[in-house]
C-alpha cells in the first residue's frame, strides 16, 4: 500500500512539473512604456486630497506582431494579466512627495474602464514605484489594436511645475497550444 501512495505521489509530482514546463513555454511577455503628463495647472483646479483623472494617454498595440514572434495568434491567447508596472519621474528631476495615491486604468472603445494598478499612501523621497497590479483580465484590451491609460491621482500638494512620468508596463500572456 506504502508503495502505491510513493508511486502516485511521484506521479503527481512529474505531471505538475510537466505542467509548469507546458505552461512556461506557452507564457510569453510584452513590454511597454508610456509617458504620463501632470501639467502644473492642474493642482490649480482641484482641492489637495480628491482622486482627480489625468488626460488619459492612446496606446496602439503591435501585440499581434507580438503574439507572432511568440508564435501563437491573438485567437489561442487565453490570459493576459498586468505583471508589472514601475512609475519613474523624468522630469524634473524630483520625487513622489506631491502625490499620496494613484491608480491607472486601462480602456479601449470596445470595453468599459477596469483599474490595473494603483499604489495608496506613497511614502516620501520615493522617485520610481512599483504599482500593485490588480490582476485583472486584460485579453480584450491587449488583443485590441488599441487601448488608453487612464490616470487617476490624489495630490499631496500642489505642483510649480510640469511632471513627467515613464510607465514601464509588462503583461503576462498566456496562449493555448497550437
Amino acid at each position: 500500500m506504502k508503495t502505491i501512495l510513493v508511486y502516485l505521489a511521484l506521479l503527481l509530482g512529474i505531471s505538475l512539473a510537466a505542467c509548469d514546463k507546458v505552461d512556461k513555454l506557452l507564457t510569453f511577455y510584452i513590454e511597454d512604456e508610456q509617458t504620463i503628463e501632470i501639467p502644473s495647472q492642474f493642482s490649480n483646479g482641484f482641492p489637495l486630497g480628491t482622486l482627480i483623472p489625468l488626460s488619459p494617454v492612446a496606446v496602439n498595440t503591435n501585440s499581434e506582431s507580438e503574439f507572432s514572434n511568440n508564435d501563437t495568434r491573438a485567437d489561442l491567447v487565453k490570459d493576459v494579466t498586468l505583471d508589472k508596472l514601475k512609475l519613474t519621474l523624468t522630469d524634473p528631476n524630483q520625487n513622489f512627495d506631491f502625490l499620496k495615491d494613484i491608480d491607472i486604468y486601462i480602456s479601449n472603445d470596445a470595453n468599459e474602464e477596469l483599474r490595473i494598478a494603483y499604489y495608496n499612501d506613497i511614502p516620501l523621497g520615493q522617485n520610481a514605484i512599483d504599482l500593485t497590479s490588480t490582476d485583472a483580465k486584460l485579453d480584450k484590451y491587449i488583443k485590441a489594436s488599441s487601448y488608453k491609460i487612464i490616470t487617476k491621482a490624489r495630490l499631496r500638494k500642489a505642483i510649480a511645475d510640469d511632471i513627467a512620468i515613464k510607465a514601464s508596463m509588462r503583461f503576462k500572456v498566456t496562449a493555448d497550444p497550437l
